[in-house]
Order: structure tokens, then sequence, then C-alpha cells
């Protein structure tokens, strides 16, 4: 049987015809196979995700530098615990002692809260030291000591400074806070100046030339008065319990006493020496007879060294008592009873008061 062949009829091109195959045919319309459409999908993600996470870079390094800016500035603020600030790094412009206008502002933040946040830097043992705010700080001591409520008076709110600002720049900010809201006494400034010289952190040794560093905010007038007065506060030293309270004429003409005539310091330290229950009317009257503005003696300051260091009136019964206002400070002496409460009794009604003075009186006899 023979087998019968097909033929079939292919039209070959003529010789020469440019649209002939030659080799592989190229399918311009060929689809990728599911490995390289994988990679490509991959690349483009990864492509898609590096710009996504470049752009988040870029927003955390604004946010970083903006959060660094504002602490720097002392802008960030947080509730720090009371017994987590120290208050070592700055020797305070305050005087020791006690303050009578605390409780004032004890009252105020009780009432309404606090306004002002205190500022602080953080130290390498996660405390923080006090820059600014002291008696801020001592008022929520104040309220915790008389509350007992941590809750509410154990933490303050403050600003964290950024450390690497110049212990001068610290000691500026203090001092020109302290004078634009609550002016501070010469001899306070004075004092304040002695204290930098003697810092062993601070570049300056001299107080005269400290007090151009510290109080560069002040007129020269100003400036030159606590130029005097350094020499008064560096004689005295501790003896002084009421420096705050030294008026400026009595304190210029003190102190040109104390440099002109040998051994009034002295005598003033005699006459004070374990007077520790002395009134600010006491000392100040010490100091004006030493500065022959009056008092007990003569103006002549010399003779002053002969009298008795212990004052005739030297017997005295000291005590506090709290009262809703605040501390009450009660002096009493031979021939003088004295209160000290921050209160207005002149706003009371007389008749009440004298009422209430007699009532008093009637139950000491």
């Amino acid at each position: 049987m023979s087998r019968k062949r097909r033929m079939f009829d292919i039209e070959m091109p003529e010789e020469g015809d440019e649209n002939f195959p030659a080799g592989k045919v190229e399918q311009k319309d060929s689809r990728r196979g599911p490995m390289a459409t994988a990679i490509a999908e991959t690349a483009e993600s990864s492509r898609d995700r590096a710009k996504v996470e470049a752009e988040i870079r870029a927003e955390n390094d604004a946010l970083a530098q903006e959060h660094v800016r504002l602490k720097r500035a002392g802008l960030v603020t947080d509730m720090i615990e009371l017994d987590a600030i120290e208050t070592f790094k700055l020797m305070r412009d305050r005087a020791p002692g006690p303050d009578f206008e605390l409780p004032e502002l004890v009252q105020s933040i009780r009432d309404i809260g606090l306004s002002n946040p205190i500022r602080v830097e953080p130290r390498t043992d996660g405390r923080y030291e006090l820059i600014q705010g002291y008696r801020r700080l001592s008022a929520y001591r104040e309220l915790l000591k008389e509350t007992g409520d941590a809750e509410q008076w154990g933490r303050i709110p403050a600003g964290i400074v950024a450390k690497g600002d110049a212990l001068e720049q610290l000691y500026r900010r203090m001092v020109d806070e302290n004078m634009v809201r609550k002016d501070i006494s010469f001899a306070e400034m004075a004092q304040l100046a002695v204290h930098y010289a003697m810092d062993p952190d601070t570049d300056e040794n001299d107080p005269d030339k400290a007090v151009a560093i510290l109080f560069k905010s002040a007129g020269y007038q100003k400036r030159s008065y606590i130029r005097k007065f350094i020499p008064l506060v560096k004689s005295l030293g501790e003896t002084l319990q009421f420096p705050q309270e030294i008026p400026r004429a009595l304190g210029l003409a003190l102190a040109q006493q104390v440099d002109e005539v040998p051994g009034t310091a002295a005598a003033i330290k005699a006459e004070l020496k374990d007077w520790d229950n002395r009134s600010v009317m006491d000392e100040l009257g010490v100091l004006r007879r030493f500065a022959g503005q009056g008092g007990d003696g003569s103006d002549d300051a010399p003779q002053s060294v002969k009298k008795p260091a212990v004052p005739a009136e030297k017997a005295k019964t000291t005590f506090q008592l709290t009262r809703p206002q605040g501390s009450a400070k009660c002096t009493a002496a031979n021939g003088r009873l004295e209160i000290r409460l921050p209160r207005d009794f002149s706003a009371l009604d007389r008749r009440r008061l004298e009422s209430a003075v007699a009532a008093m009186l009637d139950q000491l006899d």
C-alpha cells in the first residue's frame, strides 16, 4: 500500500525581502513570566519604601532639632519630683533666713496654681539642678509640708534647660529675673557678688568686677551702690540676720563708717553676738546707732565701742503661730509686743481691731 503525501502551498518571499525573519522571531506583545513580574514589583516596592523612610528620617531630624531648640530655651516642661531637685550649683541671691513674703506666694499657688514653671538643668545622675525659681520651689515644699498631699504638691512644673550654658549666663538669668519680679536689697546683691567671686567654678574672683558681670542690666549708679555695700557684707559676714532690710542710705553710711573708723565692724559683731532672738527693728537700731543716724547713743560711732556688748533690752521671747494667712512671728520684750503676719491689719475695722487687742491684753493680766 502506498503512503499518500500531502502537499502544502507555501509562498516563499522574494529574495531580498527585508520582512522575512531571520532567526528567532521577536514577539512584541509577549508577557513577562511570574518570576520577572515579582522581581519588578519587589524593586518598585523597595524604591517606594526607601522614599518613605527618607521622608520619615527627614521629619524626625526636623522634630529633633526643634526639640533641642525648645529644650535649650527651657520650653520643654515636665512635672519633676521635689526630692529630685538640688540647689547647689548657684549661690542664691536671697539672704538666708525667714522670708516673710513667702506665705503670700504659698497662698497664691494654693488658690490659682503656678503660673510660671521653674527651670532646672538635668544632671548626670538623673537628678536636676535648680536654675531659676528658688522661691517657687520653696513655696511648693511648704505646701507639701503643710498638707502632706504628695499627689498634688509632691511635683512641680519645671522647664528643662539643656546643659551647655555658661555659669555666668545662669547667674545673670537668676539675677535679672529677681530684679524684675521682686526688687532685692543692695546688701543681698553685694553678698551675691562676694559669693560669685568665691565660687571656684567662676572665672572672676574680684567682687567689684563680679558686679559688672552679674548686674549688666542695672544702671551705673545702682552698680556703684552695690560695690559700696561689698565691704559691709564682707566685714560683718554672717553676723547680720536681716541684711535684706537695710535701707540704701543706712547701708552707705554704715559702709563709710566701717571703712573710716577702725573697730566699728568688731563692735557691731560684739553687740549682736549671741542675740539670736532679735527683731528687724532691733538689728536696724544697732546699725543706725553705729552709722550715726540716731538710736540710744550719740552720733559718734567710736563711743559705741565702749558701751556694753549686751543691750539692756536683750531679754526677749519669740515664737511662731500658724495662721490661715501664714506664719505669725511674735516677739515679746520689755514694753513691746510685736506680731509679724502677712496680712493688712489696716484694712480691719478699727473697733474690731481695738476689741481684739483689748481682749488679748485682758487675757495676759
